[in-house]
Formats: C-alpha cells, structure tokens, sequence
C-alpha cells in the first residue's frame, strides 16, 4: 500500500535542512529554558538544583518570611555582597522605614546592585526606583501573585503550544512509530501543558500539588526529546540506527510482534501498574475531600472579593 505522506528520509535535502534547523533552534530554546529555571525556580530555597521546596516556595510562598530576604539568601544571592544584603535585611526587620531607606544607605545599594534589571523599563519584575514596589516586598512571602500567575499562564500558553505544533508537524512524518503511539507522542505535550499551568495555580493554593509540577514539567521534556530525537535520526541516520543499528530490533519488535518472554513482562508492568492505581485511590479521595473542604471555598472567597 502506497504510504499517504513523505517519510522524513525520502524528503528533498532542503526541507530536511530546513528541518532541522528548525529543531536544534527549538531544541538549544529548550536547553536554555532549562537552564533559566535553575537559576530563578530552582534557587528559590538558596540552594542550587530543582527540588520540591522550590517549587513551593515559587508559588505558595515560604510564610516564614519576607518577599525580599529570602530572595536575597535565595536566587539574587550572588547579586550583592554579604555585608550589603546584611544591611538591606537589617533595614526591612526594623521596618522598611522610607527615612531610613535613605539614611542607612540601603537606597544607594538598591541603586548599585538591583536597579540594573528591576527598573521601570523591565516587564514582569519590580520597578525598585519606585519605592512602595519595594515596600510592597518587605512583607510575608506568599509566592506567586495571581495577577502574575494569570499573565505567565496565557503566554506559557500560547508561545509552547505554537514549538509543540511545528515540532509535532514534523514528527508526524516519522515512519518507524506507528500510528497510535504517533498519536500519543503528539497530543502527550498539550495534555502535560496544561497539567503544567493547573499545577501553577493548583500550588498557589496548597503547596502539596508542587509534585504536579515537576511530573507535568518532566512529562513535556521526555516527550519534546523523543519527537525531537526521531525526526532527527530518521533524516539524518535513517540507515545506520534503523536498519543496521539498534533500532532494527524495534522494527522487528513493531511489524513481528512481542515474543513470548517480552508479553510476559508487560502483562507484569500492567500489573504492577494496575496495583499503584489501587493503592493511589485513597490518595485521590483525599485531594477530593481537600478541594471541597479548602479549595473551593477559597476560591469562591477570591470571586467575592
């Protein structure tokens, strides 16, 4: 039966060149993105590295205490010097006075060290020339705002869903997936996306969804390199992988079939699976008596407001 598409390996040199282009540009985004978050998200506790707590306390807040100290012992730490975010936490502990501010020479350190980035002409971050954005930092952290989380979300939104588009376009052309699992790989993106964002506000809420995040965020990466990976080495090593390497066994695996030892061990995995899903129910009732007996009240208590 004639295939109804090109294969990524029978397509003219310039479209596989424009290909790839396009995905080692999305691919060194990514990268970068990752990279971006170690050093925002994942100093948010003052330690390197993405755990659990930075996650918390990106969203939820850490209540014990202020927007501002814990930025400076958290990711704006390497920003100043010890001896200045001394006197920068000396002056919010006695009460963020205005006079003060400029008296104990807080207001020059801001100007030296901060005003660089957090200025008027920056988006998203504080404007520290203006004093009450600052003031409005020297109180309890609660994370982050809805305001923020509302513009962070349309356009994490919008912007990813237009790479997972054109990377899945692109992917759709593989010939060594099979339809279905060509499917999932597609829409597993979108599905992990929006798990994403609803973990953002979901955390905001209860620090307990911060686990959503991370499973979300690891759901997008693993399927963004496979589509990614594919499309790569069938243009490219269709041949070498495909026919000649490793990957033949898959191509024997997807046109013969599993042997009988490999359906016996995904009859195990479903099993297994099949046994966390039980032992995940009472967790499941228990997020269910949370949201009705916290989480729905508090957000109709926001609408009320």
């Amino acid at each position: 039966m004639t295939s109804k598409y090109t294969p990524l390996k029978d397509h003219d040199t310039p479209i596989k060149v424009l290909f790839t282009g396009y995905l080692c540009t999305v691919g060194m985004g990514y990268l970068f993105a990752l990279i971006q978050i170690l050093f925002t998200h994942g100093m948010a506790d003052g330690k390197f590295g993405l755990s659990v707590d930075d996650i918390v306390y990106s969203y939820y807040g850490n209540r014990s205490g202020t927007v501002l100290e814990l930025k400076l012992n958290g990711s704006m730490k390497a920003n100043a010097s010890e001896q200045e975010r001394f006197e920068i936490m000396k002056w919010v502990r006695d009460g963020a006075d205005s006079d003060d501010y400029k008296d104990d020479g807080v207001e020059k350190i801001i100007e030296t060290r901060c005003v660089t980035c957090h200025n008027e002409s920056a988006s998203g971050i504080p404007n520290f020339k203006d004093f009450e954005q600052l003031k409005a930092l020297t109180t309890q952290d609660t994370g982050a705002t809805f305001a923020s989380l509302t513009r962070v979300s349309h356009i994490h939104l919008f912007g990813i869903s237009f790479i997972f588009m054109f990377v899945g376009l692109i992917f759709s052309f593989a010939e060594t997936t099979t339809t279905r699992y060509k499917c999932i790989a597609i829409g597993m993106p979108y599905l992990f996306l929006i798990a994403d964002i609803v973990s953002w506000w979901l955390t905001k809420i209860h620090p307990m969804f911060a686990w959503l995040v991370i499973f979300a965020g690891m759901g997008m990466g693993v399927s963004f390199m496979f589509m990614w990976a594919t499309s790569i080495l069938e243009m490219w090593l269709y041949k070498p992988v495909f026919v000649d390497g490793i990957g033949s066994h898959y191509l024997q695996w997807r046109d013969n079939g599993p042997s009988e030892k490999a359906k016996a061990r995904i009859e195990n995995g479903l099993a297994l699976v099949k046994a966390g899903v039980q032992q995940l129910k009472p967790a499941v009732v228990y997020v269910e008596e949370l949201w009705l007996a916290r989480g729905w009240p508090f957000i109709k208590g926001l609408f009320k407001k």
